[in-house]
């Protein structure tokens, strides 16, 4: 499972997921990707699930690309404990994702199997998805502009 190596503090504050996703919302390194559609918190074993969802169907053939990385810890108190007393442990650690966010590439696979292991990924995640390629991102902005 993904988490950092040492952080500053070791518990934040719940934050904002407020608006889409400035950064991190093109394709740069493979041929596919998954786009999260809607605002979510994903887990580092949601997202350690997707990689191997999408290594197991290409066979190792291709090479997948993981965009997020869960650097949010989130505690939690244990059940039956009253109000008050500090905040609670850690529990998971988490990555913030916003709405055209890419958070998995794909590349060095046939577009039909592409598509079908990141149809698995999309599965074992807890937001709404789509499967795009570089030329419906690309082709997209240079409309907009």
């Amino acid at each position: 499972m993904l988490l950092p190596k040492r952080v500053k503090h070791r518990r934040q504050f719940r934050g904002s997921m407020a608006g889409k996703a400035t950064r991190g919302n093109k394709i740069t390194n493979g041929e596919f990707g998954i786009v999260a559609t809607e605002p979510c918190w994903i887990k580092s074993n949601q997202i350690e699930a997707a990689r191997v969802a999408m290594t197991r169907y290409i066979k190792r053939g291709g090479k997948v690309f993981i965009k997020i990385f869960p650097d949010k810890p989130v505690t939690g108190k244990p059940i039956g404990v009253r109000m008050g007393k500090g905040k609670g442990n850690l529990e998971c650690w988490v990555a913030v994702v916003k709405p055209g966010r890419v958070m998995f590439e794909i590349s060095g696979v046939a577009e039909e199997t592409a598509r079908e292991a990141l149809r698995l990924a999309t599965h074992k995640l807890p937001c709404k998805c789509k499967i795009v390629s570089r030329a419906d991102l690309e082709g997209g902005d240079n409309s907009e502009n």
